[in-house]
């Protein structure tokens, strides 16, 4: 009974942490923070899948797709990013069919080339916060 109070007041606290994050967060760091969540959800995925528990693999795939598609990929401005943008469109389709693949078929290699794309994009997207107006 106490475990899972402490538990509920753990989870109360991190949510508010993460709304506190996100309410004073620029653009640029939030679309940071969204790679994270993806990265931390592939990896959770990943987790999930070595340990055969099926249902926590289900869900993180999911929470990455998710945050992919309604996160990253409807941040992109198609008219104003010009060619860049729509690459970016394709590649973060494509991320989320292998997610899916990844899901299917209990593919870890799938997974880790998610997580290996993200990783890259997210560096580079940090490598840009100097040059970056709020």
């Amino acid at each position: 009974m106490f475990g899972t109070s402490y538990a509920n007041r753990a989870s109360a606290y991190a949510r508010i942490g993460t709304q506190t994050s996100v309410e004073s967060a620029t653009p640029h760091k939030l679309i940071l923070m969204l790679y994270d969540g993806a990265l931390l959800s592939i990896a959770t995925a990943t987790a999930a899948m070595r340990n055969k528990n099926i249902p926590a693999k289900g869900a993180a795939v999911s929470k990455a797709i998710d945050i992919i598609t309604n996160g990253l990929k409807v941040s992109l401005d198609l008219e104003a990013g010009g060619e860049l943008a729509a690459r970016l469109d394709a590649l973060y389709e494509y991320m989320g069919e292998r997610l899916l693949y990844a899901n299917l078929h209990n593919n870890e290699a799938a997974l880790e080339e998610v997580a290996n794309l993200l990783s890259s994009l997210r560096e580079a997207w940090e490598g840009i916060a100097g040059q970056v107006s709020t």
